[in-house]
């Protein structure tokens, strides 16, 4: 037997024959290091512990608490839940069962429906099969092999993804723990005994490969990690997140309803909810007139043929909604750059004409599948905070600037912080190598000259040019999709988009695509949850409410509302015959910023008390002096 040598993550090299398992060599190496190993890369590739070194290479130890370990635990502890399902129901069929962002799934067919309790059940099964401490044990076997094997369990799903891998694929791998067996490339923990900390968390409906043609599956969530603390910490965050919750938030606040009756993924604005998102597109129109940019309105549909000579009926039509007037194809808008355009385009343009700046708040619409569509954050018909900057490629760097500059202040308003990447060509595209190159290296040296700190999102561009993702975070942390800042060389091209320039000769413009808050629905569901539905007194719908303590204080209380609403502070009345207390705990309840209370004393001394909704009292206040307070509040964002 051959001796093979493998360098290990500090740069040591261990000696051994081929064949060894990776486990083996970690041990003479580091024997410590397998208390928390969940698996190992041979040259890069990912493997058991168990696994084979038969020639000369490297190989790095996965900790179970990295990423890559994280994963490889979640999708062991699934590979858990499945048998224990299984165990309990032994009619369960099993289709999929993947790691997935804070925790993993799996899918079953089943003729009952799952409740609660049967997850209580099932986990504790499932802590049963860990105490038993099974090992994960791989086996590679002819591909008819497994068919047969899975055919026999009466397991048609894992039948039908078999019959479809490529004909090229002659082996499959399995893996079992103790009797339970399933098909899995792997890799997986050594043994059921290194899950330590785990949690079922839901059961929700998911048609098999997401296909509304198929038969839905039961699918159960579940959370997992390397120790039983970090457990306790993501269970808190979870329900500090349901505390946060916009769509209940949205039903508590009176802010907007999604309604069946309507459609999914179809947004009704209620008065308080409208104002709010008025407040916000009022903002926006004031900050872009101030930076140079033209509003402008394009229709809702366009001839499919503009949508052809696009690209979006290629490369984006699976997402389109179209209709017919007069025999002729329309394409509903799911982007807002043909008409824009179209507006470049009805008239010569000078080199001195550059750039224009052409922003729209633009409802658009995607055919989002049913499954996707999350409250606000998901929808089918939005409004786009949406601009093209036409400029020539001399500008660029200015102009890819000045939008980042505009982000971050933006993000500053509404107080949040954001983190960058910059997303290059993928698999799907449209446009000459040449010009990604110079659309890519365009955004990456405008970051570089901002100082502005990014990561590479390799493959994740559009379709017809590379972009810059802006990620807010809120107040848990957790990031979202906004502003993004995309450089396109190539629809200008096929719009056949053109410039006079200082020679007298023909030009190309170069076009930006860009949004600052992103899609309006989307980001006033994360500003909902952020401040937990308490906005700052310049975002709250209602500023303030007057509350009188008996009937005889509404003639004052008649006469300040008046005079604050001719102020311009959103203030609201609650003169009924209830107690003030009561009152007070709804408008707290409803997050008004600020509770103003009219009794004796403030009728006597032609005042008012403000409350604010943390409780704190501020005293008796003359009406105007509570006027200038809120305007002073509200001062640096107009």
């Amino acid at each position: 037997m051959k001796d093979i040598k493998i360098t290990l993550p500090d740069g040591t090299v261990k000696n051994g024959p081929a064949g060894i398992p990776a486990r083996e060599v970690i041990s003479s190496w580091r024997r410590e290091k397998l208390a928390s190993a969940a698996a190992v890369r041979i040259d890069g590739r990912l493997a058991d512990l168990s696994s084979p070194v038969e020639e000369d290479t490297s190989l790095d130890v996965i900790d179970i608490g990295s990423k890559e370990g994280m994963e490889i635990l979640r999708h062991s502890i699934s590979h858990v839940m499945a048998q224990a399902v299984q165990d309990i129901f032994p009619n369960a069929k099993v289709s999929i069962g993947p790691a997935i962002e804070d925790g993993f799934y799996y899918d079953f067919d089943y003729d009952q429906s799952f409740t609660p309790e049967d997850l209580e059940k099932i986990e504790k099964r499932m802590w049963e099969i860990i105490k038993a401490d099974l090992p994960f044990i791989r086996e590679d076997v002819p591909r008819e092999k497994a068919v047969s094997l899975f055919r026999e369990k009466g397991e048609s799903y894992k039948v039908e993804l078999l019959e479809n891998l490529p004909a090229d694929v002659k082996t499959v791998s399995l893996y079992r723990q103790g009797d339970y067996t399933d098909l899995c490339r792997g890799p997986h923990l050594p043994s059921t005994g290194l899950i330590k900390a785990f949690k079922l968390t839901s059961i929700a409906g998911a048609y098999w490969r997401g296909d509304e043609k198929n038969k839905m599956l039961q699918r159960i969530y579940g959370t997992g990690f390397a120790t039983p603390e970090e457990l306790e910490d993501y269970i808190r965050f979870i329900e500090e997140a349901k505390r946060r919750d916009h769509r209940r938030l949205g039903r508590e606040l009176d802010l907007f309803q999604i309604n069946e009756e309507v459609g999914p993924g179809l947004i009704i604005w209620h008065p308080k909810g409208a104002l709010l998102r008025t407040i916000i597109e009022d903002w926006e129109r004031k900050e872009h007139l101030k930076r140079g940019y033209d509003i402008v309105l394009g229709p809702q549909i366009l001839r499919g043929d503009l949508w052809k000579k696009s690209g979006h009926f290629d490369h984006y039509r699976e997402f389109m909604y179209f209709t017919e007037v007069e025999d002729q194809v329309y394409g509903i808008k799911p982007m807002n750059c043909l008409a824009h355009m179209m507006i470049y385009k009805s008239k010569i343009r000078s080199y001195r004409d550059l750039p224009l700046r052409y922003f729209e708040l633009g409802t658009v619409h995607r055919h989002e599948k049913t499954g996707v569509l999350h409250g606000l954050l998901r929808v089918r018909q939005f409004t786009q905070d949406d601009a093209h900057i036409l400029c020539r490629p001399d500008q660029l760097n200015s102009e890819i600037r000045a939008i980042a500059e505009f982000v971050s202040d933006a993000m500053k308003i509404f107080g949040f912080d954001y983190e960058v990447e910059l997303s290059t060509r993928p698999a799907k595209s449209i446009g000459s190598d040449e010009d990604w190159e110079m659309a890519t290296s365009a955004l990456e040296q405008s970051l570089k000259d901002n100082r502005i700190p990014y990561d590479i999102n390799v493959g994740d561009g559009a379709f017809y040019g590379p972009k810059i993702d802006f990620k807010l975070k809120d107040a848990l942390k957790r990031k979202w999709q906004c502003a993004t800042i995309q450089c396109d060389f190539t629809l200008p091209e096929r719009f056949d988009l053109a410039y006079i320039g200082a020679d007298g000769e023909k030009h190309r413009p170069v076009m930006l695509h860009r949004v600052i808050l992103g899609a309006i629905e989307r980001f006033m569901g994360v500003l909902i949850e952020h401040y937990t539905g308490a906005f700052p007194v310049w975002l709250s719908p209602v500023q303030a409410i007057l509350l009188t303590v008996t009937d005889k204080h509404i003639p004052y209380g008649e006469e300040v509302y008046r005079k604050l609403a001719d102020a311009g502070i959103r203030v609201e009345k609650d003169f009924r015959n209830e107690k003030l207390g009561f009152k007070v705990r709804e408008a707290q309840l409803q997050k008004i910023p600020y509770m103003l209370v009219v009794g004796d004393k403030e009728m006597e001394g032609k005042g008012i008390s403000p409350r604010q909704r943390d409780g704190k009292n501020l005293g008796m206040m003359d009406p105007d002096k509570f006027i200038s307070m809120v305007r002073e509040q509200c001062s640096q964002y107009k």
